[in-house]
């Protein structure tokens, strides 16, 4: 098979195979820059930090001797430029350390812990797009009405209130007092280690093993959180999709279907919204990055065993493997979700092809 092909001016022509090898080339660049700037970040915070990992490990009685043997065991005698080569090394192959905090890997901690923010974050994303886009939607089509001025309300509301503040009241009417939702932690006590763990995620597993005593308990604790995340969700995709609306519904285009006689409903949905599909792509995807990545506060609130909650009770116990690891991971599952973006554009967009 020819690479390459010759046009009527007889300029070389790329075939769509080598075409393909290019961008493959150039997004497998760009993620390794950008990994690789991440690492050196991570590496210099753990080494900035006031915190001796040696002395961590090894506790305050211990001898000289003890403390030496250690220092050279992770390799802090040799140059700083030798340390942060080890380290990649270290992270390529999914070695993180060990948690002083825990006494497991780092690497089977988070494989542990990260499922239960994926599924937190999942499901107030889902929430987010389902009631965000549409009222997104509805306030541009009804700008200056009373329609759009509750739908700004709503968002300015998600992004002023602290989470902790309605968390916090959440907790206490709807399940202290009404005893609607179940409390903090991802099930009740009694419940916990019955299901056996096929993807960490509980509603899941507790589907498919059809246990629905314990998906309706999963479900009553998780209810609360994922619609706290799913709020904060909503008000930014909602702005967004008014804003993305707005300007397609000025256009000249939307002017000339509109005389043509096209319905109100197919000039909305199938030109106007269907115009800014790429545009959400971005937005949704980088508010289901920014739930993974910043749902600390709900997690720590409601007990939920996430990486968020994770990442913070090991940076208060000094744990720097765990920190520097979570972090690591948080940030490579942000620039996976970019590229995943990248990928739906040529799906949405007949454009990007």
């Amino acid at each position: 098979m020819a690479l390459a092909e010759t046009s009527p001016k007889g300029r070389r022509k790329s075939s769509p195979f080598t075409r393909f090898l290019i961008k493959a080339g150039k997004t497998v660049m760009a993620i390794s820059v950008t990994m690789l700037g991440l690492l050196f970040m991570t590496f210099v915070i753990g080494r900035v930090m006031p915190v001796d990992p040696v002395l961590s490990i090894v506790g305050e009685r211990a001898s000289q001797e003890m403390y030496d043997a250690e220092f050279i065991k992770l390799g802090l005698d040799k140059p700083i430029v030798v340390q942060f080569f080890y380290y990649i090394r270290d992270v390529v192959t999914g070695n993180f350390g060990i948690s002083l905090r825990t006494g497991f890997p780092v690497w089977n901690d988070i494989v542990r812990v990260f499922p239960a923010t994926m599924e937190l974050a999942t499901i107030g994303t889902i929430l987010g797009v389902l009631i965000g886009v549409p009222l997104g939607v509805l306030a541009a089509v009804k700008r200056g009405t009373w329609i759009d001025q509750i739908a700004r309300v709503v968002a300015l509301i998600g992004y002023s209130m602290p989470v902790f503040w309605i968390g916090l009241i959440g907790l206490l009417v709807l399940y202290g007092m009404l005893g609607w939702i179940g409390g903090p932690g991802r099930l009740d006590v009694f419940n916990e280690d019955i299901i056996p763990p096929v993807t960490g995620m509980i509603l899941i597993d507790s589907a498919l093993a059809r246990d629905w005593f314990i998906f309706k308990d999963a479900l009553s604790h998780i209810i609360l959180p994922a619609s706290l995340l799913g709020y904060y969700s909503l008000a930014y995709i909602s702005r967004m999709t008014r804003s993305f609306m707005l300007e397609q519904l000025s256009s000249e285009y939307i002017t000339t279907a509109r005389v043509k006689g096209m319905s109100e409903r197919a000039v909305i949905w199938k030109h106007a919204f269907g115009n800014i599909k790429v545009q959400l792509i971005t937005v949704i995807a980088l508010s289901y990055a920014g739930l993974l990545e910043g749902s600390v506060l709900t997690e720590i609130i409601f007990s939920w065993p996430g990486i968020g909650s994770y990442i913070t009770t090991s940076l208060l116990s000094a744990d720097m493997n765990a920190v520097m690891g979570g972090t690591v991971v948080v940030g490579l599952v942000f620039v996976l979700l970019n590229v995943f973006a990248e990928l739906l554009y040529k799906f949405f967009d007949p454009r990007a092809k």
